[in-house]
């Protein structure tokens, strides 16, 4: 997507969008042996129109998005992919399935480097006077952003409704538990067997309020984690967090669970959501790749197509949409040759990615505010994305190899400390049967309890994915303090370009180093980390228009949004 202060134009999608189960009669029952796939509909193709392509093709429907024209589908043809992308009614579909896979880590590597060995390395943990939560002295990304002098004048409200697009919320820690909204939170990823491990309930459908990951609940604390005297504070301590599972407990992001979390945070009036992830199989989504198959090409022109759909959808219903820019240390204005790909369903090898016809979803999709990450010295994190092209704003994704020479290098202390589920402690050998630390979780997890015995845990995680939820939090405070009463729908809305331009607006210029190619071969990588920053102080590659701050966001005058 080209540069841009704030977004362009909407495209509108149909009137109403409803994710619609349909009902058990109605329906034939899948095959055993189906496989399953998420459809979209043409252009200007009516959905009973889509419906009848799908059943020619020898597809099922098992629910449908009207209003973007997607639909979940099972067939059990083997060329069900290849008679759909034939029909001029479809654009394609794209299947998940299990067959060659190659497994995707429960945590990207970037996002947990170092995690239990950073607390062998003791350095300087604490910079900071004590705050009014226990944890927060470690937290250097709120200090930075201004956020504890931004609560003097705005903490968050309430009716603010924050949906995290992730792997799940754990509601049981306390700090989460104060602002979680059990009414609006939605599970929409059915656990998959084959990556997920087997089902822990009949439906294959987690409970809300639970994360077998620990990803969404670590977004979830950096956002809005209560500041309540326990644990930690968020970034915005008093709004409302609701959970819309769209991540596998493995942590894969299918098309079909992305657009309608997306749909549904636009029908029900969320205010702002943060997704740090990507859309898989794909790093990137090409409209034809010369590298993949006419199948393969089809699901991909499938998943930009539905994307760009569902954002806009949201965007135009006033959502205010923040994207992770991504961990693979490359400007998205000149990617790199892929070879991650297709990480499920397929063998990965490489693919040429050519800017102009591929993109990184969702980030590169309409209306996205892309984040970058940088660590406490304020440089860019080694492995973050970057580029004038897609780049918003900076902000606090932690870097285990910042403070090179000093104390502090490679140290816990430089990553993000938020909340983790407890139950993925376990597994990961952090933390015993009996929810003690063990050894190899001393210095890097923490453990906080209520007088009544509710236990918090926390732990620290850097990349990309930690930097999005501190701009989304800002955005929640913009809300909370500019917006109005949504009458429609109840709480307070805010027009998402206004909060794009107050929070691009108010953030700390900084600009390119000198020189301007960052390499990071003291931090012991390779020169294909190496980064050029182009750009000026007002915007670069590096910072975009600025580091978040939400101190400046909340008594700085609201500007009218001008379009470019």
């Amino acid at each position: 997507m080209s540069r841009r202060f704030t977004a362009g134009a909407v495209a509108t999608a149909a009137a109403l969008a409803l994710v619609v189960t349909m009902p058990s009669g109605g329906a034939t029952a899948a095959p055993a042996r189906a496989a399953e796939y998420t459809v979209v509909a043409a252009d200007g193709v009516s959905a009973d129109a889509a419906l009848a392509a799908i059943t020619a093709a020898g597809g099922t429907v098992v629910s449908r998005t009207d209003g973007v024209g997607v639909f979940q589908v099972v067939s059990d043809r083997t060329d069900f992919a290849a008679r759909a992308a034939a029909s001029t009614a479809l654009v394609g579909a794209a299947e998940r399935k299990a067959i060659g896979y190659a497994p995707k880590a429960r945590l990207d590597k970037v996002e947990r480097e170092n995690l239990k060995t950073a607390a062998k390395n003791k350095g300087s943990e604490s910079r900071r006077a004590a705050k009014a939560d226990p944890l927060d002295d470690k937290l250097w990304g709120l200090d930075m952003m201004r956020a504890k002098a931004a609560r003097k004048i705005e903490s968050g409200d309430r009716r603010v409704t924050v949906g995290v697009m992730d792997t799940g919320v754990d509601a049981s820690n306390p700090d989460i538990a104060a602002n979680f909204d059990w009414r609006l939170s939605k599970n929409f990823a059915k656990d998959l067997p084959d990556v997920d491990g087997p089902c822990e309930v009949e439906a294959c459908l987690d409970p809300v309020g639970t994360d077998d990951n620990g990803h969404g609940t670590h977004v979830a604390g950096t956002i809005g984690a209560a500041a309540n005297g326990f644990g930690l504070s968020g970034v915005a301590p008093n709004v409302s967090l609701v959970e819309l599972k769209t991540g596998q407990d493995s942590g894969y992001f299918f098309l079909d669970s992305v657009v309608n979390a997306l749909v549904y945070a636009a029908d029900k009036g969320i205010d702002v959501v943060n997704m740090s992830f990507y859309v898989d199989p794909w790093a990137f989504n090409c409209l034809n790749n010369p590298a993949d198959s006419a199948e393969e090409q089809a699901a991909q022109q499938a998943t930009i197509k539905g994307m760009r759909r569902a954002l806009e959808y949201a965007h135009a219903r006033g959502v205010t949409l923040v994207g992770a820019l991504g961990n693979n240390h490359e400007d998205l204005g000149a990617p790199r040759t892929d070879t991650s790909s297709p990480n499920y369903g397929g063998t990965p090898r490489p693919r040429p990615i050519d800017n102009n016809t591929c993109w990184d979803l969702p980030v590169e999709g309409p209306h996205v505010i892309g984040v970058s990450a940088i660590g406490p010295s304020g440089k860019k994190s080694d492995f973050s994305n970057y580029g004038v092209e897609q780049i918003s704003v900076a902000a606090p994704g932690g870097w285990y190899r910042d403070g090179f020479g000093t104390a502090s290098y490679m140290t816990d202390a430089n990553m993000i400390l938020s909340a983790y589920p407890v139950k993925v402690l376990k597994e990961e050998g952090l933390v015993d049967a009996d929810g003690n630390i063990t050894p190899d979780g001393e210095g890097a997890v923490f453990k906080e309890c209520t007088k009544a015995g509710k236990c918090g845990y926390y732990t620290y995680l850097q990349g990309t994915s930690m930097a999005s939820p501190h701009a989304a939090g800002v955005a929640a405070l913009i809300v909370s303090r500019f917006g109005g009463p949504d009458f429609r729908r109840g709480g307070l809305t805010m027009s998402p370009d206004l909060v794009e331009h107050q929070l691009l607006r108010t953030a700390a210029e900084r600009a390119c180093p000198e020189p301007r190619l960052q390499t990071y071969t003291n931090e012991g990588r390779s020169a294909e980390f190496n980064a050029y920053c182009e750009g000026d102080e007002n915007f670069n590659g590096f910072y975009g228009y600025g580091i978040v701050d939400a101190y400046a966001a909340v008594t700085s005058p609201l500007q009218p949004w001008k379009r470019p």
